[in-house]
């Protein structure tokens, strides 16, 4: 068998203000849309993201079991600063994690769900993380 991811399927409380977000994040664009869904795809696939508006829908408590992130890759590190930056200018809190093999900002969406944007920071194929997290500061990429 050989499968691949193709997709994340998040469920936000305002479908709108998800959209914005992940459009002007991560240069998203919306494909399809349907009452309380939106499809959003970096173009090469019909969708990437897929949103799901439910507005009465609670967040999991802390410490439960189930989706911890879902995380995007960056080509470049300007392209992670330049995330910061936009982060920054949003008020939204971002822990940058330097692991050895990347370089990690994490933070939540609007709806409290995980995001990890990172760029790969190996020097070859054969490098393997070792447990290895500090800070760094973004804006020195």
């Amino acid at each position: 068998m050989t499968a691949a991811l193709g997709h994340v399927h998040l469920v936000v409380s305002d479908l709108d203000r998800a959209i914005s977000f992940y459009t002007d994040l991560l240069a998203l664009s919306v494909t399809e849309r349907q009452a309380n869904y939106a499809f959003l795809s970096f173009g090469d696939r019909h969708h990437d993201l897929a949103l799901q508006a439910r507005p009465d829908a609670s967040s999991p408590p802390p410490n439960s079991r189930g989706l911890y992130h879902v995380a995007f890759e960056l080509d470049t590190p300007d392209e992670l600063r330049e995330c910061y930056e936009w982060l920054q200018d949003q008020a939204i809190s971002v822990q940058p994690v330097d692991h050895g093999i990347s370089k990690s900002l994490y933070f939540d969406d609007p709806d409290g769900n995980g995001v990890e944007c990172y760029v790969d920071t190996r020097e070859d194929d054969g490098e393997q993380w070792i447990g290895h997290n500090t800070r760094f500061d973004p804006l020195a990429l």
